[in-house]
């Protein structure tokens, strides 16, 4: 995924420690859920919520989640899934929301096909964190000027429109990082290209719930 050093990093800019309350949206294969699941020990608490947009897909997403909270040492972990929209019906508050390169995706139609939006997944996002809570996003960044047109097509955001979109849910940007950050990327090729895959330029924002 990423070099020790950048995920050190990148736990530290989401502020995850010893005892946090953690949603891992979308975990993919649930390598930030079990890194979280260690950070944040026996007092934290880690939520694994797989979207129902993405439940049938053939990797089974919500079954190895359930098996990953079935590993010893993981009885901080707990496997959800429901619509993105209705993710605060199903987990507890949270101190941190963590949305690693899924957000673009909240713009295109797969994710739109039972009723999601961007708009209102944030508005549920704010429902669920904790005042001072912080929602941590981590995406594959698009062209200045793309907004969000090139999110189905290349799976790229611009920046800027996520920062929009969030902070209309009410949410005040609090830092972003540039770890991740390539400046040789063009920005216009998918993020799947073999040429680029892995290495995207890539930001990150952590926004927080006043």
């Amino acid at each position: 995924m990423y070099d020790q050093s950048k995920l050190s990093e990148l736990i530290r800019f989401a502020r995850i420690d010893a005892g946090s309350t953690v949603i891992d949206v979308y975990p993919g294969d649930g390598d930030w859920t079990r890194l979280f699941s260690d950070v944040v020990g026996p007092d934290g608490r880690v939520t694994s919520f797989v979207p129902a947009e993405v439940a049938h897909f053939k990797n089974d997403p919500v079954g190895r989640m359930r098996t990953l909270a079935m590993e010893p040492g993981r009885a901080n972990v707990e496997a959800v899934s429901a619509d993105l929209v209705a993710m605060p019906e199903v987990t507890q508050t949270a101190d941190v929301l963590w949305l690693h390169l899924f957000y673009h995706d909240l713009h295109t139609a797969l994710i739109q096909a039972r009723g999601a939006t961007a708009a209102a997944f944030n508005r549920a996002v704010y429902e669920r964190l904790k005042p001072g809570g912080s929602y941590v996003i981590v995406d594959h960044a698009a062209a200045v000027g793309a907004g969000t047109s090139d999110a189905q097509s290349l799976h790229r955001i611009e920046p800027a429109s996520v920062r929009e979109e969030v902070e209309a849910a009410g949410f005040v940007l609090d830092a972003e990082s540039t770890v991740l950050a390539n400046k040789d990327d063009s920005h216009s090729i998918k993020v799947f290209d073999p040429s680029i895959k892995g290495e995207t330029d890539r930001f990150a924002y952590r926004f927080l719930k006043i």
